[in-house]
């Protein structure tokens, strides 16, 4: 295919099927997703010897966790733009690159600072490959039901790297040096170049228009300040920085929109909104993540800090979530043909209530059973939708912008996901701290109570150096008023799941099944949505 194609589809005609080759590039397309997920989660196992090792003050060892994030939020818009200007495969093929030499960087760094550049770097690389192989499975699967599997294929490689992130870098950490968990990629990005070029199509618009570059810049600093201001609220509170760096970030994003307002080729196309399918489904998938995201940090700490698992024993007993990712995206596939998406996505947001349901009934003790249920039968029902969601976002709109839809869908994402941990992790602190104060043991020294009553982490540290009577008690009170607010955190994601759910049955229930729409709706192209 040349590297300007664009596939409309005539009225009544019926999209062209996949082949063998489509499919063999979705699994070159699956294998680096799975591992640029693994790179969120599996560097928090070796900051204890990254900190041996680089000795990194306080402050650089925020910035080798958090800069990665920031920059592929930041720049997933830019470059999911870029991708339908140059096209895909291209953008595709130099991210690839340079997420192999960055984590092969990374891996060798000699200083803190040079981990936190060769992070960046892999951030700004993860941005080009994420936008663009949803968009290449945008372009190469025309039929519904095909691109239903496909992206069920690409959604379950992505949330899996996530939840195995822990045990595959606890595993490489057991037998290797701390930069090994960085050159798990690059065999897979190896791959992608070696294969990419021969398995994958180009696509990109025929009509691109010029790039505003400062709407791209615009679009960084606002999407890296929220993230950021997010982020400190959730740690200090409302202090003045955090305010305003969230409210410059809220700021420079006003001005983004009103620029993309008045520009003849804006870098996102506000029409996009103003198709049901694009918006309802973003918001609804907006607000799952914002449920799922705060939680899932608490559980990963009750794991270990109240039921005393290590990493590695934490990372393994999530294998069984992953599992279930797998199975529910296989009977998603199975029946979206003949089930209309809001069904599907709703009845499975009601699953995933009940999910969040178990966990309201967690005791402090031996809880691992519980645990386990709680998080296979919240991630079954929240695989709809996740992949049908996504489905919904990218079908919505001509192929030649599926770039810039992608990249508008995962950045709301990571902003949801952030927002998630500000503010469910901050009802959380309030209730751990509001109990503690309640059932603090007497006896303890005054600096001892304040590090008890901030962190789980901080009264388990303090009850080590206590008389083993008292340390005991203090850590049987904290982590009952961990388990509390743990308890009062899933009861908020089940009233947010339910209003997902909402969402999805308004917005959303008018869509059909792909197999009752044998006459297509009118067209969701953005130029013949108004």
């Amino acid at each position: 295919m040349t590297s300007t194609q664009h596939d409309e589809q005539t009225p009544g005609e019926s999209p062209a099927r996949a082949g063998v080759k489509e499919w063999i590039g979705l699994a070159v397309l699956a294998l680096p997703t799975l591992l640029i997920s693994m790179d969120l989660s599996v560097l928090y196992l070796a900051i204890p010897q990254i900190s041996e090792a680089l000795q990194p003050s306080s402050s650089q060892l925020l910035w080798i966790l958090d800069i990665y994030g920031f920059l592929v939020a930041g720049f997933l818009i830019t470059m999911g733009t870029v991708g339908d200007r140059i096209g895909r495969r291209k953008l595709l093929m130099i991210g690839a690159l340079a997420f192999g030499v960055a984590s092969v960087l990374a891996a060798y760094s000699t200083s803190a600072s040079m981990l936190i550049g060769t992070r960046a770097l892999l951030g700004i690389a993860g941005a080009t490959l994420m936008p663009s192989t949803l968009a290449l499975i945008r372009n190469m699967f025309h039929d519904d039901r095909q691109r239903t599997t496909a992206i069920s294929v690409w959604m379950t490689s992505f949330m899996v790297g996530m939840v195995i992130g822990p045990l595959v870098g606890g595993a490489m950490l057991e037998h290797f040096w701390w930069g090994s968990v960085f050159l798990v990629a690059v065999p897979a990005m190896v791959l992608l170049l070696a294969s990419g070029p021969v398995l994958l199509p180009e696509y990109k618009d025929p009509n691109p228009g010029k790039l505003d570059l400062l709407s791209a810049l615009l679009s960084l600093l606002a999407v890296m300040s929220v993230i950021y201001g997010i982020k400190e609220l959730a740690k200090d509170g409302w202090s003045i920085e955090a305010v305003g760096v969230l409210a410059a970030g809220l700021a420079l994003g006003t001005v983004f929109v009103l620029r993309q307002r008045r520009l003849t080729d804006p870098l996102i196309d506000l029409r996009l909104f103003g198709n049901v399918r694009f918006s309802g489904s973003l918001v609804a998938l907006m607000v799952a993540m914002l449920a799922m995201g705060g939680l899932f940090l608490l559980l990963a700490q009750y794991l270990q800090l109240v039921l005393g698992l290590s990493a590695f024993e934490a990372g393994l007993w999530t294998v069984p979530q992953a599992a279930a990712m797998v199975v529910a995206a296989g009977v998603v596939s199975a029946v979206a043909p003949r089930v209309r998406p809001a069904y599907l996505m709703a009845g499975g947001l009601v699953l995933a209530m009940f999910g969040y349901a178990v966990f309201t009934q967690l005791s402090g003790g031996d809880d691992l059973a519980l645990i386990v249920t709680g998080m296979v039968i919240f991630s079954l029902g929240l695989s709809p939708m996740f992949v049908l969601g996504l489905d919904l976002i990218v079908g919505a709109v001509d192929p030649a912008r599926a770039g810039a839809a992608s990249a508008i869908s995962e950045t709301g994402q990571e902003l949801s996901a952030a927002l998630g941990v500000a503010v469910i992790g901050s009802i959380g602190t309030a209730v751990y701290r509001g109990q503690m104060a309640e059932t603090m043991p007497a006896g303890l020294p005054a600096e001892a109570t304040l590090v008890a009553e901030d962190t789980l982490a901080g009264a388990l540290h303090v009850a080590t150096a206590l008389p083993a009577a008292l340390g005991g008690e203090l850590t049987e009170v904290a982590r009952q008023a961990y388990t509390h607010a743990l308890q009062v955190n899933s009861v908020v994601g089940i009233g947010l799941t339910a209003l997902a759910a909402t969402l999805v049955m308004v917005l959303l229930r008018h869509i059909p099944a792909p197999n009752d729409a044998r006459e297509r709706e009118p067209s969701a192209e953005v130029a013949d949505s108004h």
